[in-house]
């Protein structure tokens, strides 16, 4: 009988071909909307937070207060503090006596261009000043050459370590150990490349791989005075002591800074689990929200396939009546009826799935996420159009079983 009655469904499509793809589509559109914006959500939150777990549970980053990023402040922006000079980020350093890395960095530019003979990038490089320990604490692998070294970090050396894509633009087809002693021209600059990392990937507007590192002394000779702030980042040997490493550079800093007892601090420590879970915090209102806009497109497409499925048995009343006079239930009516909704409902979930997807991760992709297939979304998707189907399609299929027999087989 399911098998007859999903035939049937796919028969009554075929001879109101136009009209069923009109509302097929319109389903279609709404699920699309909410499967695109949730995989999009899902992408680009799976791909933050792979980049903020690469840097481990033990290490955080004392940042000055309020540019750091926040969940749950309702829209409301916080005043920002003074920043954090080169002068207190070392103070910093050589008072915390932990046992624990500190690094020191800061970004000097992120539209600048990187030269090698004819070959350059585009202006959207990122030039990071840094010293020795950065590339552990932040979670950077080389796959050639070497780190920066204490000295050259100190005496602001021209060398260099670039990213995968800055080192694959300016040496097409070179192997890398070839690239190791080459020089790169940087704000008309020579810098020798000591090092290139390894893939890194990036995370909606930053590229690790469009990254050119330099020794934090060279970045305040040469881009001294665009330098906003300095971000000092400290990571533990084991994350059990992560909290007692916290509260002795809350002590440490607030020293360097010169914060009388009582008063409140400039500054603040962010984790990079910490920022997991803000990451999460926030994208749940967006979801929320793109889950009661997709809702409200399929409320008119489900008010849309009603009207459909009651013109659809005016037309066919005579039909219904030869069906009751050879033995037809309204039970079997109202199947018949229901799974042809369903089978309209499912069709354009289908559609509007494959869509969504594809939506989803070409946004995804433009701010450097990961393609995701959302299986969550996917389900949920399904299930909507199954709701939709049933609530569209029960009261036309009542009102076909409730039809007299005798006046449905003459009508017309």
């Amino acid at each position: 009988m399911l098998t007859e009655s999903i035939y049937q469904a796919f028969q009554a499509i075929r001879s109101n071909l136009l009209r069923a793809i009109l509302t097929l589509m319109i389903i279609a559109f709404g699920i699309m909307a909410l499967v695109g914006i949730l995989t999009s959500i899902d992408a680009i939150k799976s791909t933050i937070t792979n980049n903020f777990a690469s840097m481990g549970t033990n290490t955080f980053n004392i940042i000055r207060k309020g540019s750091g990023i926040r969940g749950g402040r309702r829209g409301k922006r916080r005043l920002v503090s003074e920043k954090i000079t080169y002068r207190q980020a070392v103070d910093f350093k050589r008072k915390f006596d932990f046992p624990a890395s500190v690094s020191i960095s800061a970004i000097g530019s992120t539209s600048a261009t990187v030269l090698h003979n004819k070959n350059k990038t585009s202006p959207n490089v990122t030039i990071q000043g840094s010293d020795e320990n950065y590339l552990p604490v932040s979670g950077y692998n080389i796959a050639a050459g070497r780190n920066i070294s204490p000295t050259e970090s100190f005496q602001g050396t021209s060398v260099a370590i670039l990213g995968k894509v800055i080192a694959d633009n300016l040496f097409p087809n070179y192997p890398y150990n070839q690239i190791i002693g080459k020089s790169v021209k940087i704000k008309n600059s020579k810098f020798k490349v000591i090092g290139i990392l390894e893939e890194k990937g990036s995370s909606l507007n930053f590229n690790g791989d469009r990254m050119v590192i330099i020794p934090i002394q060279a970045l305040r000779m040469y881009y001294g005075s665009f330098t906003d702030s300095y971000n000092i980042s400290v990571m533990v040997s084991q994350s059990t002591e992560m909290q007692q490493a916290i509260s002795n550079a809350f002590k440490v800093f607030r020293g360097v800074r010169k914060i009388r007892p009582g008063k409140e601090s400039d500054f603040e420590v962010q984790k990079s689990d910490g920022l997991i879970d803000i990451i999460v915090e926030n994208t749940r209102t967006i979801q929320l929200a793109a889950i009661f806009i997709g809702l409200i497109t399929l409320f008119g497409a489900a008010i849309g396939l009603m009207n459909i499925m009651l013109v659809s048995v005016t037309e066919r009343t005579r039909e219904v009546g030869i069906c009751k006079s050879l033995g037809a239930t309204k039970r079997n009516i109202i199947s018949q009826f229901l799974i042809e909704a369903l089978v309209i409902c499912q069709l354009g979930g289908i559609v509007g799935i494959i869509l969504g997807i594809l939506a989803g991760n070409v946004v995804t992709t433009q701010f450097g996420g990961d393609f995701i297939i959302p299986w969550t979304w996917i389900t949920l998707g399904i299930s909507l159009c199954f709701a939709v189907g049933l609530l569209a399609g029960l009261y036309p299929a009542v009102k076909a079983a409730n039809l007299d027999p005798i006046e449905s087989l003459r009508y017309e």
